[in-house]
């Protein structure tokens, strides 16, 4: 059977982060990232894997390599997730991290910083949390841009690669707030692009935002990176004005997905000529059998664990 719905964590509150110092013994600003090593080159789709942070360690992202060149089988780690959230008060929408997801980013320099020196990007996703705060109904451009620099914000303080949009969970309604309008997801995508300009900002394409990417003759569309299909197991090309190299048709989730049709759902990504395939539920137990279903197909390569 296919597994067509997901087991996606909560999360929550802002934390401070301690990164390492540089040579010479100066301090580094807190969002400083130290250049990554020249990773082996491979060919073939970029390949991302979600990590549910409350259960398993986003190292284990960098612990699959290629047989055949040694390049990394992972290209973009997910930290999933932290939460749109609601403040009853002031009525406003707030970034909350949980304390799993405090943890990594207190801990940046041993849980992020190891996967980009491999030149694996390292993007913090960011969910719905039941409080009626979404991505889709913003009450204005300013609301939508303050969220926004939340955001970039924490991007920058943590030294992370960018913010993957997943709009589920969010009950629009729920403690008075609107229901999801035409204007707000357009204005938060373009805040955020205009905040983050070099970062990836990456499309879980489900829920009312993932309709609702053009108002006033602005389509947000290309400012994304990347888009993918959000049921596993399964074929569905994003339906978004980006080119086939920035979409993932293809989901699977590690440990549930079949391992045939992990790697048929591979063949057919190279075949039709897509370039993203989506992976969920990274854990820390060897999965280099099914890693490898995927990666034959991608990169002509079985996968290789080191624990």
């Amino acid at each position: 059977m296919l597994h067509l719905l997901r087991r996606r964590g909560r999360t929550a509150a802002l934390a401070l982060s301690a990164i390492a110092a540089l040579a010479f013994g100066v301090t580094a600003p807190a969002g400083a990232v130290a250049a990554p090593a020249s990773a082996p080159e491979k060919r073939g789709p970029v390949s991302v894997a979600y990590v549910e942070v409350n259960d398993h360690s986003m190292l284990n992202v960098g612990k699959y390599t290629l047989a055949n060149g040694g390049g990394n089988a992972f290209d973009v780690a997910v930290i999933f997730a932290a939460n749109i959230n609601y403040n009853t008060d002031t009525k406003t929408a707030y970034l909350h991290f949980n304390p799993n997801v405090q943890r990594v980013l207190d801990n940046v320099a041993t849980e992020v910083r190891p996967l980009q020196r491999k030149g694996i990007k390292v993007v913090l996703s960011v969910l719905g949390n039941h409080q009626g705060a979404g991505f889709a109904n913003f009450p204005s451009q300013q609301a939508a841009s303050a969220f926004a620099k939340q955001l970039s914000d924490t991007v920058t303080e943590y030294g992370l690669d960018g913010i993957d949009f997943d709009d589920e969970y969010a009950k629009y309604g729920t403690n008075g707030t609107g229901g999801p309008n035409s204007s707000s997801f357009v204005h938060l995508v373009t805040a955020l692009r205009t905040n983050l300009p070099d970062k990836i900002i990456s499309l879980y394409n489900i829920g009312p935002s993932a309709s609702r990417l053009s108002y006033g003759g602005v389509d947000v569309s290309s400012k994304f990176d990347y888009a993918w299909n959000p049921y596993y197991g399964t074929w569905q090309a994003p339906r978004i004005a980006l080119p086939k190299s920035k979409l993932s048709p293809a989901a699977v989730e590690i440990g549930r997905t079949s391992q045939s049709t992990s790697a048929g759902l591979a063949r057919r990504t190279v075949r039709e000529g897509y370039g993203v395939y989506l992976t969920y539920n990274l854990d820390g137990t060897d999965r280099s059998a099914e890693v490898s279903a995927f990666t034959r197909e991608l990169y002509g390569s079985d996968a290789v664990y080191t624990p």
